[in-house]
């Protein structure tokens, strides 16, 4: 199956290779990056490289994900990644995921990527519903994807486990019904 690539204004979201190596390492070993991503912070490239092939591995699954890294149009600057996985075709449903490297937060980018996304699990993969799992303090992921719609489902209590220690995640779900609505709203 081909790799969907995708592409928004300021941005292209594609497969993620081995050139990504040393920008995907650099995002997910900074530790303010990783603090609420789920995982600890890398430690070294090797890690990386593990990290792309599982990525591409995903899209082999029973269930499976695409991971797609975002990439600045003009630049060509490798800025962070984010995905559809655990895709259950049958329910019609998909767990959402993403990360930014810190010197592009508060642009905007995350939210041009996340349109795209949900565009394409809609439209494409036919998704019903798409879930967020955010830590409780990741207050700019929770305005996130409350901006895109997102609503509160409730705590799933201890379900991570990173930085040696258990961690809660809010659930937060987006039905296809509701995104032309929200879509609509976001436009200029």
């Amino acid at each position: 199956m081909q790799f969907p690539l995708l592409g928004s204004t300021r941005l292209l979201l594609r497969e993620i290779t081995v050139r990504d190596a040393d920008a995907l390492f650099a995002i997910q070993s900074d530790p303010e990056v990783m603090r609420w991503f789920g995982a600890d912070p890398m430690q070294d490239r090797q890690q990386a490289l593990q990290l792309i092939e599982m990525f591409a591995n995903w899209r082999t699954q029973p269930n499976p994900g695409t991971r797609w890294g975002i990439v600045h149009r003009q630049s060509g600057v490798f800025m962070g990644t984010a995905g559809l996985f655990r895709w259950n075709r049958g329910w019609r449903n998909c767990v959402l995921g993403y990360e930014l490297g810190r010197p592009y937060w508060g642009h905007g980018y995350m939210q041009e990527a996340l349109q795209t996304l949900l565009d394409y699990g809609v439209d494409q993969m036919a998704l019903n519903r798409i879930q967020a799992e955010i830590h409780p303090d990741n207050h700019a992921s929770v305005r996130l994807v409350r901006g895109l719609g997102f609503q509160y489902e409730g705590r799933h209590r201890q379900q991570g486990y990173w930085g040696g220690k258990f961690h809660d995640l809010d659930s937060y779900s987006l039905l296809a019904h509701e995104w032309p609505a929200v879509k609509q709203a976001s436009q200029p």
